[in-house]
């Protein structure tokens, strides 16, 4: 399991903030590859709100006590004193992102951007924006440098609008029709990740224009199918450099990259270390 968190101060526990609008706590990252389970529940809740992020894979959420399937490209908001059950199983391979967040004035401001009161489960989208917002907000409280608090308070609001943006999406990337075929598009490449895709052939098989699928891909989803595959085989990559004791040309190969300098260089640009380095990373971690 990979995990990166952060938290104010060191505090880890949860806390309600009177004296600023809106006020970051926490936040981390979570990314369940051997571990069987992973569960939380919280039946009192907790002061603060909390917003995770579903980056991919899936997870369990328990709501009046039901259980929903919450899949990669959607969020899910906690109210203050709310009840928080929900699991990570490892064969889902989720990857999730956290913040806590407080303040004197965050309902109306999740208000403001369109986050009602009734909202629990919020479809944005996959975008390789929200990974990044959530990793500078992570590492902006680790470091804690000049300025950081309100910094933070600027990332979660970019984040916001982020998500506004996506629940007003226009409606003809939101009709059923259209969300078919591109949900049915992301399990295509799910399971074909691995293979030599051509957006291009793959549009043309459906029916479509290249350009129009492209577009309504990115409506949908928050990036376009070439962005969506290659978050998919960087996932892919950091699983079997975590589990395995293949190379890199063999990861290179088996996610789907016939070049591992290639490999290496894509894996540096959306990770921020070479496929060695975060391998050794993680082993440091683990005590290895």
């Amino acid at each position: 399991m990979y995990v990166n968190s952060a938290y104010w101060k060191g505090k880890r526990l949860d806390f309600k903030d009177r004296t600023h609008p809106l006020f970051v706590g926490s936040c981390g990252t979570y990314r369940l590859l051997t571990r069987p389970v992973l569960p939380t529940h919280r039946p009192r809740g907790r002061l603060d709100f909390q917003l995770l992020y579903i980056a991919s894979g899936k997870a369990q959420f328990y709501f009046d006590g039901r259980e929903q399937t919450v899949a990669a490209g959607h969020m899910v908001v906690y109210r203050p004193k709310e009840e928080q059950k929900y699991r990570y199983y490892g064969p889902d391979q989720p990857e999730v992102y956290w913040v806590h967040f407080t303040g004197n004035n965050v309902t109306n401001i999740l208000r403001q951007y369109g986050i009602a009161d009734s909202m629990r489960v919020l479809y944005t989208g996959v975008s390789m924006e929200y990974r990044h917002i959530f990793t500078q907000m992570i590492q902006e409280l680790q470091l804690c440098r000049e300025n950081y608090e309100e910094l933070l308070v600027l990332l979660l609001r970019q984040l916001f609008i982020l998500i506004q943006r996506q629940i007003g999406a226009p409606a003809r990337a939101r009709s059923r029709f259209a969300a078919a075929e591109f949900e049915a598009a992301a399990q295509y490449f799910d399971e074909h990740s691995q293979s030599a895709l051509c957006v291009e052939d793959y549009a043309a098989s459906h029916g479509m224009s290249t350009s129009w699928f492209i577009r309504g891909f990115k409506e949908l989803t928050g990036v376009t199918p070439m962005q969506y595959i290659l978050s998919l085989r960087i996932a892919n990559a950091q699983n079997l450099l975590e589990t395995t004791d293949y190379n890199v040309s063999e990861i290179s190969r088996i996610v789907g990259y016939e070049n591992p300098l290639y490999f290496s260089r894509i894996f540096r640009k959306q990770c921020g270390v070479s496929p060695t380095d975060f391998r050794r990373q993680l082993r440091v971690r683990e005590g290895r």
